[in-house]
């Protein structure tokens, strides 16, 4: 199951490819001799990641796709086929942000994370899954987060979709693996790829972005996304059930299950720190680029 050669023209699907994480793993996969699909709303970045990975002589296919819409992602799954006949991996990886009171937060905020967290990967999963068994199996990897296994305050939308996923993802692990097609779940900590550019903020702006951008640099609880690429791709090549980094974010989850009633007191302190709700002009959002482009 771990043979060195084994991404060797396997086919491999990647969600929010174009950019961070994604397109990373991409990187690790096409050294090892696979095959991509890159998937993600952006033309441009598409393009431009298509061209990072050309030094690999790998076969790269990019797809434009709405992860938000069925249709989309029906098109760009028929696509994959269509240009390489299989998906031996597929890897779900796309992700927002949105940081923010909860009284700032909208229906449609809870809908759109749940949409690309959870409902993209379970449409996937449809339309990705008969194939593999088909041809005797696969792999699915779905990259959760800390925010999967620990309910963080001014996060409410964003834990309640990785949570979803995670659940699922542990849920079909069992089932599928009698169609050796081997399921992992991917439970980050905080990672380095500028996530705090991209991210959505709602409430007072400047203080939501500034708090969750020192986050990002608290010593021992952070990993490189080059490092978690690696230990993705090893993960997804061994079929290794769950995998949990850095070493942190494992400590940090083991308490809250072993200690709930003091997490749960530690995580209101926490919220007590942060930014408070502020006027109705808090109700929009603003990206981390934005906020950044306006000091």
């Amino acid at each position: 199951m771990a043979q060195r050669n084994f991404f060797q023209n396997k086919v491999a699907l990647i969600t929010g490819g174009s950019r961070g994480l994604g397109l990373q793993i991409a990187r690790e996969l096409c050294a090892h001799g696979a095959k991509v699909s890159l998937l993600a709303r952006n033309a441009e970045e598409l393009a431009s990641a298509k061209d990072h990975l050309q030094r690999f002589n790998s076969e790269v296919l990019t797809a434009e796709c709405d992860l938000t819409q069925t249709a989309s992602i029906q098109s760009a799954v028929q696509q994959t086929l269509q240009r390489f006949g299989q998906i031996d991996i597929l890897i779900n990886n796309a992700g927002i942000i949105e940081v923010g009171p909860l009284e700032h937060l909208q229906f449609k905020d809870f809908d759109r994370n749940l949409r690309l967290h959870f409902w993209a990967p379970y449409i996937l999963f449809l339309l990705v899954t008969p194939q593999m068994r088909a041809k005797g199996g696969g792999r699915i990897v779905n990259i959760s987060s800390i925010g999967g296994r620990i309910g963080v305050p001014h996060l409410a939308a964003y834990c309640a979709s990785k949570f979803a996923l995670a659940g699922f993802s542990d849920a079909i692990r069992s089932e599928l693996a009698r169609d050796k097609i081997y399921v992992t779940t991917v439970t980050p900590g905080l990672m380095r790829t500028g996530s705090h550019v991209h991210a959505q903020f709602k409430g007072d702006h400047h203080a939501e972005y500034k708090w969750f951008r020192s986050s990002l640099k608290l010593p021992l609880a952070s990993i490189s996304v080059e490092r978690a690429a690696r230990k993705i791709v090893r993960a997804c090549r061994r079929g290794k059930p769950v995998l949990v980094m850095p070493f942190s974010t494992y400590l940090a989850i083991a308490a809250t299950a072993v200690f709930p009633n003091l997490s749960a007191r530690v995580m209101k302190l926490i919220n007590r720190a942060l930014p408070e709700r502020v006027s109705q002009e808090g109700d929009t959002a603003k990206s981390g680029l934005a906020i950044t482009a306006a000091k």
